[in-house]
C-alpha cells in the first residue's frame, strides 16, 4: 500500500522539486545572468519588498537571441513580451511583499542573458502606463528598427505615480500640469566600445545603464521630448557599432524619474548567411576602397608632380559619386552592380577630365573641379560636427543643403587667388581622407560618417530626421592623427618640391600647336622642309612595291 502510495505522489514531488530548481531569487538593483535552456521556464523571485515600493520592473538583455518574459508560466497575448531585450512592470497590490515573474525561450534554443529588477516607488513615473500602441497594458519597453540609413526607436508614453490600491490617474482627460501631460522624455545614447562585439562588453554596457543613475552619468543625452510630441527618434544607422538606447520620463513637478528598458542595436544581423556582423562589409568594397587608398596615398605626396594623374583620380571621385546616387535613386540594381557600373562611370569621367586639360588647357577650369571636391569633404566635415544636429538642418532640407552647397563653392573660390596652393592642399586633405577611407573597410573608425551620412541623405528622403551621433573612441582618435599627418606632410613635401617649378604643367596639345606653328612658319627651320606624314607614308609604301633596279650599267657611255 505504501509502495503504491509512493509512486502516485512521485510525480507530483518531482514537478515541484523541478520548480525549485529553476526559481532564481533576484535581489533588487544586482543583476545575475541567467542561461535559460529549451523548454525550460524559469522563475524569477523578488522577496522581502519594501512596503514604499509600488512598481517592480524586471528587464532581461540578450546579446541576439529572443527570450519572452511573462507575467505567467504559459506566455500569453497580453501578459508576455519576446525580444533581445524585454521587459515587465509589475504593479503590487497592498501588502504584497514578493513577486514571481517568468523567464523562457521561445525559438527552442539555449538563451544567455543578463537581468535585473528594479524597484520604483509611488512619486516616480510609470514607464508606458499609457501604453496604446503595444501589446502589454504597461509596456516600459522601447521598440527599435533599424535600416541601411536609419535607426528608430520608439515608446509608450508614461503615467504619474500613484500608491498600492489606488486608481491609475487617467492617461487623456485633460492636458493640466496635474496629469501625465507634464512628464518629459531624455533620450538617451551610449556607445559600446568600437570593434568590439563581444557578449561580455554589451552585458557590461547593459549594467552601466540600466537604471536611471547609470543613464545620467554615463549615457549622453540626445534630446528631450515633451508628452505632446510624438514617441519615437530616429537615428543614423551604425553597422557593427554596438549602441544602447535608453529613455528617462521626469517629472518635473516632483523632481522624479523612471527608466525605460535599455534597447541595444549593431545595425547588423549575427544569424544571417551573408554579411553578418561579424563578416561586415563586402569583397567589392574592400577591394574598390583598397585602390581608392592607394590611389590617394599617390595624390597625397605626388598629385601636383602628376598632374593628369590627379585630374583622373579626382575626376573619378567626383563622377562615381555622384552617378551613385542617380543609380541608387533610380534603379534596382544591386549593391555590387551599382558599385561596378559606378567605377566605370567614374573612369570615364577622370578620362574626361584629363582629355579637357590635354585639348583646352585650361588649368583654372580643371581647379575649380579640382576644388569642389576640397569643398565637398569641408562642408561634409562641418555639418559631420554637432552643428550638423541643430534644429534647423534636421527639419528643414532646404537649409541644409543651402549651407552645405554655400560651403562646397566657397572653397574653390579661394583657388582663383591662390591656384598652386589650393590644389596642392585638395591632394594632401582628400589623397589623405582616401587613406582613412582604405582602413575603414577592414577596420571600423567614425571618419567614414563624414562623407557616409551626406551619401545616406542624398538616398534616403527622411533621414532629416535622424540624429547623426557617431562615437569617438581610441581608433578613431589614431585615424585622425594618420588624416592630420598624411595631410600636412603631403602638402608641405610638394609644396618645398614644386617651390621653383612652374605653377602648372603645360598643356600637351597646345604645346604640340605652337611647335606644329613654328615649323610652318619658320622656313629656316630644317624641320620646315620635313615632308608632311602622308607623304612620307606614301613615299615608304611606294618604295616597298617598286621593283628593285638590277645593279650594272644599262646606257652607252657618252663620249
Amino acid at each position: 500500500m505504501s509502495g503504491l502510495i509512493f509512486l502516485l505522489l512521485f510525480p507530483l514531488v518531482f514537478q515541484l522539486q523541478a520548480q525549485v530548481e529553476n526559481q532564481v531569487i533576484f535581489l533588487p538593483g544586482t543583476f545575475q545572468n541567467l542561461n535559460v535552456s529549451q523548454n525550460e521556464t524559469v522563475q524569477a523571485v523578488v522577496s522581502m519588498i519594501p512596503s514604499e515600493v509600488s512598481f517592480i520592473m524586471m528587464q532581461f538583455h540578450t546579446q541576439y537571441h529572443n527570450a519572452t518574459l511573462s507575467y505567467t508560466t504559459k506566455p500569453a497575448l497580453g501578459l508576455s513580451v519576446t525580444a533581445e531585450d524585454s521587459g515587465i512592470l509589475s504593479v503590487l497590490a497592498p501588502g504584497q511583499t514578493s513577486v514571481s515573474l517568468f523567464l523562457s525561450s521561445p525559438d527552442n534554443d539555449t538563451v544567455s542573458g543578463t537581468g535585473v529588477i528594479l524597484p520604483y516607488f509611488s512619486t516616480d513615473p510609470v514607464p508606458g502606463a499609457c501604453n496604446m500602441e503595444f501589446n502589454l497594458d504597461i509596456d516600459p519597453n522601447i521598440y527599435i528598427d533599424y535600416n541601411l540609413y536609419e535607426t528608430m526607436i520608439r515608446f509608450a508614453p508614461a503615467n504619474l505615480g500613484y500608491k498600492r490600491g489606488e486608481t491609475p490617474p487617467s492617461c487623456d482627460n485633460s492636458k493640466d500640469t496635474t496629469t501625465r501631460w507634464r512628464l518629459q522624455y531624455d533620450v538617451y545614447q551610449y556607445f559600446l566600445p568600437e570593434n568590439d562585439l563581444s557578449e561580455r562588453s554589451l552585458f557590461s554596457g547593459i549594467q552601466a545603464v540600466a537604471d536611471k543613475q547609470g543613464v545620467m552619468e554615463k549615457g549622453r543625452r540626445v534630446m528631450t521630448l515633451q508628452s505632446s510630441d510624438l514617441s519615437r527618434v530616429a537615428f543614423t544607422s551604425i553597422p557593427g557599432q554596438g549602441v544602447i538606447y535608453s529613455v528617462i520620463v521626469r517629472d518635473p513637478l516632483l523632481n522624479t524619474s523612471a527608466s525605460y528598458v535599455p534597447v541595444h542595436t549593431y545595425a547588423c544581423s549575427f544569424t544571417s548567411v551573408l554579411d553578418t556582423c561579424k563578416t561586415l562589409g563586402r569583397v567589392s568594397t574592400k577591394i574598390f576602397f583598397t585602390i581608392t587608398g592607394l590611389a590617394g596615398l599617390f595624390i597625397c605626396f605626388f598629385g601636383h608632380r602628376y598632374f593628369k594623374c590627379e585630374l583622373f583620380c579626382m575626376g573619378f571621385g567626383f563622377a562615381a559619386f555622384f552617378f551613385f546616387v542617380l543609380i541608387t535613386r533610380t534603379t534596382d540594381l544591386t549593391y555590387d552592380k551599382r558599385l561596378v557600373v559606378s567605377a566605370v562611370v567614374g573612369v570615364v569621367g577622370g578620362v574626361v577630365l584629363v582629355m579637357s586639360w590635354w585639348r583646352f588647357g585650361s588649368v583654372m577650369a580643371c581647379v575649380i573641379v579640382v576644388g569642389l571636391m576640397l569643398g565637398f569633404l569641408t562642408a561634409s566635415t562641418v555639418l559631420f560636427t554637432p552643428l550638423g544636429d541643430l534644429d534647423v538642418f534636421r527639419k528643414s532640407d532646404v537649409v541644409f543643403w543651402m549651407t552645405f552647397s554655400c560651403i562646397m563653392i566657397f572653397v574653390p573660390l579661394l583657388f582663383i587667388r591662390w591656384p598652386r596652393q589650393g590644389n596642392i592642399t585638395t591632394c594632401g586633405v582628400v589623397g589623405a581622407y582616401a587613406v582613412v577611407l582604405a582602413v575603414n573597410a577592414y577596420v571600423y573608425t567614425s571618419l567614414s560618417f563624414i562623407t557616409l551620412n551626406i551619401l545616406k541623405r542624398l538616398l534616403n528622403n527622411n533621414f532629416n530626421a535622424a540624429f547623426t551621433d557617431v562615437p569617438f573612441q581610441t581608433v578613431d582618435y589614431a585615424m585622425i592623427s594618420v588624416w592630420v599627418v598624411l595631410g600636412v606632410g603631403g602638402i608641405v613635401l610638394q609644396l618645398y618640391r614644386e617651390r621653383s617649378r612652374p605653377f602648372f604643367p603645360p598643356s600637351p596639345y597646345l604645346m604640340w600647336l605652337t611647335e606644329w606653328e613654328r615649323r610652318r612658319t619658320n622656313v629656316l627651320d630644317p624641320s620646315h622642309h620635313v615632308p608632311s606624314l602622308p607623304a612620307r607614308v606614301l613615299a615608304r609604301l611606294r618604295q616597298i612595291t617598286r621593283r628593285a633596279e638590277p645593279a650594272g650599267e644599262h646606257t652607252p657611255l657618252l663620249l
